[in-house]
């Protein structure tokens, strides 16, 4: 390594006595903790305007790719107080073009920079990190104290566009102001203020390992936080994975943090009427208020409280939840939830973050909430009676959802059973869905009026098992149902037969007379029944009772009877599906004889 010698000794030299235009120096290698340097060179041009240009390979020591750096200055007349102005510097590589200026002023015991950077652009091999027309200024104070340098800087972006993965920030108008020390590898930031275009003002103080980025300690604080400008930009890119990926957000926040050796050991946010609304509509909640401190070593309350929201179109009231935390763990003995108009109560309510996993368990009750009003809120035909379940526990494990033991709703003036509940990423993008069904003595008059069928009378039951659900959609089940055993009214509106016989598929027809039905507007049976098997997209059907060539759907009795058969044993889950509107619509007529 060729050591340099000042460059103020160099120009202390008398031009005129050894008659000399240019000096240069060479150097193959020039290291420190900051820099590494190859093929170094300084031209100094001793002409009437006297100008130096510095040319040399540089990168940072862990680094392997080199970078080709260019700078002219024009040397000033007093060397000890005057300004150097380098109007023309560059920084180039493969993916890097940085042109910039720069001028910089000695001061006792240290000096001062103005950088200015023009349209610079760069990106990474792998596309994680990525700039274009970067514009921006940099004003940097500093002076020698002790075995360090006491610094100040305020640095401008003014423009430009970067992508430093996940974030991307478009146009200017930022700006951080800092001061503090540099000595032994360890820079301490005694005031920060990071001003974000829009968004607020980030204030720290801290200190930081420069080798490994060891954060040793800080000291941060958000007061003014908007949330319509910051979850775009800082938010939204860090749940992308998560149900709160693609919202509407409103509102303020403030947040305190302090780290200590690289841990998180407190922090306290504040919500202030904050509005969250999922542009998928899967949930939404507002003017949401809360007190949300967590400490590393204290047991500390927190509070949250919304106004009104949704929750896949079902109204939720107005709600407040208190609950206790500790460090990684959350309890709660009751947090009760109005939804239309009843309420969900959850009881015994704990939750850990274990090995960067959610787990958590809770007793809960649904009160008697009206169907009708369930109905229209998720847009399905209009249900009688009132609904309510309880469920002694559910369990939450590694993003799958449990629960034991079972929910009961009572509709149609009969008794449904969800039971065996299994849930995956339930507000996520591809939620799954496990259960089984079972229902008893539906009312098939309330029934067929909800759905517009044709005029039933009698009761029914029915079982789903082994459901399986993507997305919302049935992808796996074994479904039957059938008449209620017992004596009561079996009848069935000649409407009603048309539209069963379509679900039946073509060539369905009822095994009586055509020319006898005409006379007559309803019918005695004796089974109702109807199964499908979905494997595949596929229906397997059957009914009551099978036929060589197919199957019985409703079995007449008495006088007058009739007999509904069904002969498509397979039909895709799509065709039936279409079916069953078309029957609901009241388009579909079916051939009887």
């Amino acid at each position: 390594m060729l050591r340099i010698t000042i460059i103020a000794c160099l120009l202390s030299i008398s031009n005129a006595a050894f008659a000399l235009n240019t000096i240069t120096i060479k150097a193959d290698t020039i290291e420190n903790e900051a820099v590494a340097l190859r093929n170094a060179s300084i031209v100094l041009d001793l002409h009437a305007n006297s100008t130096i240009t510095l040319t040399a390979e540089m990168k940072p020591p862990a680094d392997k790719s080199w970078m080709q750096a260019k700078l002219s200055c024009d040397v000033p007349s007093n060397l000890r107080l005057g300004t150097w102005i380098c109007a023309h510097g560059q920084v180039q590589a493969e993916r890097i073009k940085l042109p910039f200026s720069l001028k910089v002023s000695p001061q006792a015991n240290g000096l001062t920079a103005d950088l200015n950077v023009q349209e610079a652009s760069f990106s990474d091999e792998v596309g994680l990190h990525a700039a274009e027309k970067l514009s921006g200024n940099l004003q940097l104070n500093v002076i020698k104290e002790g075995n360090g340098w006491r610094w100040q800087n305020v640095l401008n972006w003014t423009s430009g566009e970067m992508f430093w993965q996940p974030f991307y920030v478009a146009n200017g108008g930022h700006q951080f102001i800092a001061s503090g020390v540099l000595a032994d590898g360890i820079i301490t930031f005694d005031r920060a203020n990071l001003n974000i275009k829009d968004v607020g003002q980030f204030n720290f103080d801290g200190q930081m390992r420069l080798k490994d980025y060891y954060l040793m300690q800080l000291n941060a604080d958000l007061p003014n936080l908007e949330l319509s400008a910051a979850y775009p930009l800082i938010f939204k890119p860090l749940l992308e994975k998560t149900a709160f990926n693609n919202a509407d957000v409103a509102g303020k926040a403030a947040l305190k943090v302090t780290v200590r050796d690289a841990e998180l050991k407190t922090f306290d946010l504040h919500l202030k009427d904050v509005d969250v609304s999922d542009k998928n509509n899967k949930f939404s909640f507002y003017k949401i208020n809360a007190d949300i401190p967590w400490s590393y070593d204290d047991v500390r309350q927190v509070s949250l409280a919304y106004m009104n929201g949704r929750l896949l179109n079902l109204p939720l009231g107005k709600t407040n939840i208190s609950a206790a935390v500790n460090r990684y763990s959350l309890t709660s003995p009751n947090i009760t939830l109005p939804i239309l108009d009843g309420t969900l109560q959850l009881s015994d309510v704990s939750a850990a973050r274990v090995a960067g996993n959610w787990h958590w368990h809770l007793g809960a009750k649904l009160t008697p909430i009206s169907m009708p009003d369930f109905s229209l809120a998720l847009k399905l035909p209009r249900m009688e009676g009132k609904a309510s379940a309880e469920i002694p526990q559910v369990t939450y494990t590694h993003g799958v959802l449990t629960t034991d033991g079972e929910m009961a709703f009572n509709v149609f003036s009969g008794k449904a059973i969800v039971s065996k509940l299994v849930m995956q990423d339930t507000l996520g993008n591809v939620p799954k869905l496990n259960m089984d069904m079972n229902f008893r003595y539906l009312d098939l008059g309330d029934l067929t009026r909800t759905f517009s069928f044709g005029a039933i009378e009698g009761k029914l039951d029915g079982d789903v098992g082994n459901l399986q659900m993507q997305n919302w959609k049935p992808v796996n089940f074994d479904a039957k149902i059938e008449s209620s055993p017992g004596k009561y009214s079996k009848k069935i509106s000649q409407r009603a037969v048309e539209n069963i016989s379509a679900l039946g598929g073509a060539g369905a027809a009822a095994a009586v007379q055509r020319s006898f039905l005409r006379f007559f507007k309803q019918f005695n049976y004796e089974k109702i029944g109807l199964s499908c098997k979905l494997r595949n997209d596929v229906c397997q059907m059957s009914g009551v009772e099978s036929t060589a060539s197919g199957y019985v759907i409703v079995k007449g009795s008495g006088i007058p009877a009739i007999t509904v058969l069904g002969y498509n044993q397979t039909v895709s889950w799509s065709d039936l599906l279409s079916r069953i509107k078309r029957v609901i619509d009241g388009n579909t007529k079916a051939v009887i004889q």
